[in-house]
């Protein structure tokens, strides 16, 4: 059937779902793949954001300007609103105690203001079966839509203001948080996302008649990074407040319940809330949180007795000025605590929470990041998939078994493999390339070496170096005489990835790197072996194009801050060799596909401290010259540029560019040498592909289940025959029922009546009980997400 639209234009009209945040969003992705393909019972938790991140765009002046995402414009057919699934959320109010059931106080929260919390559903299916999980998003909504009262006093904007104020919450992902209306917002929004979930999954578990008790059994929350922590005193206040358990069996039952995956090192990203605020919006929870660590302190004391200093290091609250630090609850209120990487597992054991592991050894383990075959290798790079295939028998095993892929290593000598190999690179580049000139406005040559970093934007992953190694490549080829150029392989070097809104410093560097762009490639000295590229809006779909074109990719991160990274792992996939530091998931690349087959340089972790204690005394003389042609006004205005300069000379260079640059190029000379031999080159990159089986997210998923959660595969069955007249009645039901639930969404909300276990224990049991210790975890996206097991 011909409807005049090619196929392939219409996908590009659909935008990306705007709920991720950069890596750690694109991770959660690919572990609810995993979960469906490997028949875990698995659910999701996220918000539904009406905005994504940013769009991002670039001035005259090559600056970053972020526009709306808007990327519900047209609506998300993939979704399934479930107004039937809708939860009061409380903020503001006060607190005050009450005689409890137990014979001691009982805290009860009051006033306040509602929004109402209503899900919509994203199915995900699993390859080669018949299990589709659910990814659950919440949307908030205003508990009465419209003030009457207001409206008719001639205050319009009054009536409406509930509205918007409610709406506010599920706009934007990820809302600038240099103002104090920026960080209000997103506690707002981390409170609405785990009071909404967790009410969820209770709400669920009871249904089943099963006693609070045991809700470990059958339930794993797993809190990806510290954002969803607050969700450690939600429970805890679900539990006491509204289910009348008493403190020690609710902190058991919570402490059992969920675990913590740690995604950074980086200070500010273990988030701290000033108390004042928290007492603002969630007094219940401060008061919570404050009865937690005091307990968590008499602990302490015990086992360290007169450690004051310990008792401050490891307290949940920070003194002056006084702050919440998220990252100690989720420590304290979880059973295991996983880094990403073994290097930042080590690193979370010995320095980040060295303290904790002290008291608490066998809590701290590592689960690798993953990341999956079937979309990073199948679906975005389709004739490698097809080659690969042809190699290994016409099978297509390899799609859930990666570690099929080493097979592959008895065709790296191969020349015909490795000429449609190659072959291969050179269409994924040509499609490229002409990306490029559709959104760049000019040519690439598909030839040269394609040299690319694709990832956020920030001064440890060190971006700022690869630019300034850029600009000593142009001002080396500059001066060479034609026959020397002649020598010299030409490279395409390519940028993708966004700055926050509020970050200076990272977007200055986007904007040298733009400036850079624009003075290189207009060079006819130059521009035939060197041109510049920033592909703006970096995205699933954009990555899903970069990737499968590049020859070399950039993971040059300082040593020691970067938790795992999994663009290197997607472009070691799909053949592109890492240029990097020993760094992050780096060092396990490297274990697997070998050093030999990788262009590894700079300063190590164990080195970092002291070299930044004895910062070089002089410069290398090559990134001095690209410092002098920067403040030359050679890519405008210099002074522009340097605070730039500022942050790598002596004492201020945090982050060891100066140290590590001269390795760096010495690397890029390798790279060079290497990409020459254009035999060695193919056999390097397919060993790359090759050896890579062991970053599968599904390798990821098997642990998480086996040594975490403690679950088993549920494979479902197969379809099952359903009468037209059975649909057609069911097809009435559902729709009757969304009726009714649209019509009872304004309501006005009122204190929750009390259901403890009492009440749990008349609760009428299903017909037919699922089977004991069958569990479903849950897995959200993007941050302010977590993982849950319940019983399906």
């Amino acid at each position: 059937m011909h409807l005049g639209v090619e196929l392939e234009n219409l996908y590009d009209q659909e935008m990306d779902a705007g709920l991720g945040h950069g890596g750690l969003g694109r991770l959660a992705a690919c572990y609810l793949d995993s979960l469906a393909t490997q028949d875990y019972p698995g659910w999701g938790y996220g918000l539904r954001y009406a905005y994504g991140m940013f769009r991002q765009e670039f001035d005259k002046e090559g600056e970053q300007v972020e526009t709306p995402d808007y990327w519900l414009n047209f609506g998300n057919p993939w979704e399934i609103q479930r107004l039937e699934v809708t939860y009061p959320i409380r903020m503001g109010g006060t607190i005050k105690d009450v005689p409890g059931p137990h014979g001691a106080p009982k805290c009860v929260w009051d006033g306040g203001d509602f929004c109402i919390a209503v899900a919509y559903d994203l199915p995900i299916p699993g390859y080669n079966t018949y299990n589709t999980i659910n990814l659950r998003l919440w949307s908030s909504k205003p508990s009465s839509e419209f003030d009457l009262d207001s409206f008719n006093r001639g205050d319009y904007y009054k009536a409406i203001e509930n509205k918007q104020i409610s709406e506010n919450i599920t706009n934007v992902l990820y809302p600038n948080d240099n103002t104090s209306m920026g960080k209000l917002l997103r506690l707002k929004q981390q409170h609405f996302f785990v009071a909404a979930s967790l009410r969820d999954i209770i709400n669920i578990f009871k249904k089943n008649g099963r006693l609070l008790r045991d809700l470990p059994t059958f339930v794993a929350v797993q809190l990806n990074d510290t954002h969803p922590s607050l969700s450690i005193a939600e429970l805890m206040r679900l539990l006491v407040d509204e289910e009348d358990l008493e403190w020690g069996e609710a902190w058991s039952i919570v402490t059992m319940t969920f675990a913590y995956t740690n995604h950074t090192v980086l200070p500010e990203a273990l988030e701290k809330w000033p108390v004042y605020m928290m007492e603002q919006l969630l007094p219940r929870h401060v008061r919570i949180i404050f009865d937690i660590n005091h307990l968590f302190l008499l602990q302490v004391e015990a086992q360290f007795p007169g450690d004051w200093n310990r008792k401050c290091a490891l307290s949940i609250i920070e003194e002056n000025p006084r702050m919440i630090r998220m990252a100690h609850l989720a420590v304290i209120g979880s059973h295991t605590v996983n880094g990403v990487a073994k290097l930042h597992s080590k690193l979370l054991k010995k320095f980040v929470f060295a303290d904790f592991h002290a008291m608490w050894p066998d809590k701290f383990t590592n689960v690798t990041n993953g990341i999956t075959p079937r979309r990073w290798l199948y679906q975005a790079n389709p004739e490698m998939s097809a080659l690969i295939t042809r190699a290994l028998g016409e099978k297509l095993d390899w799609i859930t078994d990666l570690e099929l892929l080493r097979q592959l290593l008895d065709y790296k000598d191969d020349p015909a493999f490795q000429d449609n190999w190659m072959e291969i690179k050179r269409i994924n580049k040509e499609r490229l390339a002409a990306v490029i000139s559709s959104k760049c406005g000019f040519s690439v040559n598909p030839n040269a070496l394609f040299d690319m970093q694709a990832k956020r934007f920030h001064e440890y992953k060190r971006q700022l170096m690869n630019i300034l190694g850029v600009i000593y490549r142009w001002l080396w080829i500059k001066h060479m005489d034609p026959a020397q150029r002649g020598e010299v392989v030409p490279r395409v070097v390519i940028f993708g990835g966004k700055a926050a809104p509020g970050y200076y410093t990272a977007k200055l560097i986007i904007k040298l790197v733009n400036r850079v762009a624009a003075v290189v490639n207009i060079d006819e000295e130059t521009s035939e072996w060197l041109k510049v590229v920033f592909l703006p809006n970096y995205n699933v779909s954009l990555a899903e194009l970069i990737i499968p074109a590049s020859d070399l990719s950039e993971h040059i991160s300082t040593a020691g801050m970067e938790a795992s990274g999994t663009s290197n792992m997607k472009f070691a996939l799909n053949g592109g060799l890492i240029i990097g530091t020993l760094d992050g998931a780096n060092i396990e690349i490297k274990d697997e596909i070998g050093e030999h087959n990788m262009f590894i340089f700079g300063v190590l972790a164990d080195e970092v401290a002291e070299k930044r204690a004895h910062p070089p005394e002089t410069l290398d003389p090559r990134l001095s010259a690209a410092i002098a042609a920067i403040r030359e006004d050679r890519f405008g205005p210099g002074p522009i540029f340097e605070p730039l300069i500022n942050s790598i000379l002596g004492a201020n260079d945090y982050y060891l560019v100066s140290q590590d640059f001269p390795l760096y190029l010495d690397a890029q000379a390798k790279a060079d040498a290497a990409f020459k031999d254009k035999r060695r080159w193919a056999e390097m990159s397919i060993s790359s592909t090759a050896c890579m089986g062991r970053f599968s997210a599904d390798r990821s998923i098997t642990e998480y289940a086996q040594r975490i959660w403690h679950i088993e595969p549920a494979r479902r069955p197969g379809p099952i025959p359903i009468s037209l007249e059975r649909l057609s009645s069911s097809a009435s039901m559902l729709v009757a029922r969304q009726a009714q639930a649209h019509s009872q969404l304004q309501w006005q909300v009122s204190p929750p009546t009390p259901s403890g276990e009492q009440q749990q224990a008349k609760a009428t049991p299903p017909a037919t009980p699922p089977a004991p210790g069958t569990q479903q975890p849950h897995v959200g996206v993007g941050r302010g997400t977590f993982n849950h097991v319940i019983e399906a």
